[in-house]
């Protein structure tokens, strides 16, 4: 299934890279841990980095109750939600055509607070789990104050566009035979070795879902 194009999600810079159907957009979202959420203040552009967890086809976010970027969400302010991914860098013969190879996804839509305390708590718990999975089944849930302190909104996605750059670069036909190494420097994420908090009482062991985090 295929999210609607118009003026507001059609890729136009190179649109052959432009893609809109739910399962890659996704599939990006779901491989993310941080979104940059742009919303217009007085006339003014904010851009905010977030965590955030994907639930079908919305995004969960949290801030303090008197954050602005939550505030701005929950009167209904029109917002843009962007996740990329960098995949490695394009080296090409000449300047002007190096690139980089990337998966990313724009996402636009408004948002809602969740104020039910039992869809507030499972939205809590999904940010959580969207970090770590498994991580909820052995940590306290937040208690009464923390709920309270905190604000949760929902954003549904409106529309979306994911946008895809692989492979080698594209050289001009010119400039294949320019003695000039050409090609790819991948670019991963990985997890290091999981180190225990100072504090941590003896004889606690690494959670058994440690291996499913990588």
């Amino acid at each position: 299934m295929n999210y609607k194009i118009n003026q507001r999600n059609k890729v136009l810079r190179a649109k052959e890279r432009g893609i809109y159907d739910k399962k890659t957009v996704y599939e990006i979202l779901d491989a993310g841990k941080i979104a940059h959420v742009g919303i217009i203040m007085d006339q003014q552009p904010f851009v905010i980095p977030m965590s955030y967890a994907r639930v079908d086809d919305t995004i969960i976010l949290h801030g303090a109750l008197n954050s602005r970027i939550c505030t701005s969400l929950i009167e209904g302010m029109p917002a843009c939600i962007t996740v990329t991914h960098l995949d490695g860098l394009v080296l090409a013969r000449s300047t002007f055509s190096h690139s980089m190879n990337y998966r990313s996804v724009v996402a636009f839509g408004t948002a809602r607070q969740i104020e039910d305390r039992d869809r507030k708590t499972k939205a809590l718990e999904s940010l959580v789990e969207f970090l770590a999975p498994g991580r909820t089944s052995d940590c306290r849930p937040p208690n009464k104050k923390e709920l309270n302190a905190t604000s949760v909104v929902e954003f549904k996605i409106e529309q979306a566009s994911a946008k895809v750059r692989s492979g080698g670069p594209k050289d001009k036909q010119a400039d294949l035979d320019l003695d000039v190494w050409a090609g790819t420097v991948p670019i991963s994420q990985h997890y290091g070795d999981w180190q225990a908090a100072e504090d941590l009482k003896q004889g606690i062991n690494f959670p058994n879902y440690k291996e499913g985090i990588k």
